[in-house]
């Protein structure tokens, strides 16, 4: 008699098909996150940075990103009020 198992071709094609689905999730994951913080930015969504308060017929939206300045002061997202 002689024993039934996986072929080492069917091994080998599994291993390659595992090894592509890896390197695509790596290369698909690494720029959504690119996508992710570029979609969270202020000045992507039409606002604006500024230090301290919004300026008039603005009103701020913490969901939206802004660098802080060279100099570390926090800087605001400022929307316009339609």
């Amino acid at each position: 008699m002689r024993a039934q198992g996986i072929s080492i071709n069917v091994i080998v094609v599994a291993a390659i098909a595992l090894l592509v689905l890896v390197v695509l999730s790596v290369v698909f994951l690494g720029r959504f996150g690119v996508f992710t913080a570029q979609s969270a930015d202020c000045s992507n969504k039409g606002g604006s940075c500024t230090t301290g308060a919004c300026p008039t017929g603005t009103s701020e939206y913490s969901a939206w990103n802004c660098a802080d300045t060279a100099g570390g002061a926090r800087q605001a997202c400022c929307i316009a009020v339609q």
